[in-house]
């Protein structure tokens, strides 16, 4: 049986990198998590609250980027165990990001410098693709400050 989760994941774009966390283990993930169902919690509430639990972060800033939902097997043919739905938010925060709760490592994701699992490293590409491909309206925009 696979367990299907709607989770919220969230990309810190920081200069160092985007901020990515992990277990005792150091395989590194986006932070974010799944939506808690009894509080009828959207996944970008979702996103932010796993957040500040995992890293103390404050967000003040978040803009839906897109949809990624997890394939149902892996590459290789066997079945997942749990697949997830992501919506990904790009999220601007305060503070200075510490491991907390399950959290025991944070980095900073640049130019390849850490080996991320299979779908993460996915979002990081398309979000990266989505990051290079803005118009230079947008450019100018952001310069400009208009």
């Amino acid at each position: 049986m696979t367990i299907v989760r709607r989770r919220g994941t969230a990309i810190v774009d920081t200069p160092n990198g985007i901020l990515v966390a992990s277990g005792r283990r150091k395989i590194f993930l986006l932070p974010g998590g799944g939506t808690e169902r009894k509080k009828k919690e959207s996944r970008r509430k979702a996103a932010i609250r796993e957040l500040r639990e995992e890293t103390g972060l404050r967000a003040y800033s978040s803009k839906y980027l897109f949809a990624y939902d997890e394939q149902k097997y892996y590459p290789d043919g066997r079945k997942r165990k749990i697949v997830n739905l992501h919506k990904v938010f790009l999220i601007k925060a305060n503070g200075h990001a510490r491991p907390r709760g399950e959290v025991k490592h944070i980095a900073y994701y640049k130019d390849g410098n850490i080996n991320l699992p299979y779908n993460t490293k996915r979002i990081v590409e398309r979000y990266l693709e989505m990051k290079q491909k803005k118009s230079p309206f947008e450019f100018f925009k952001k310069i400009l400050k208009i």
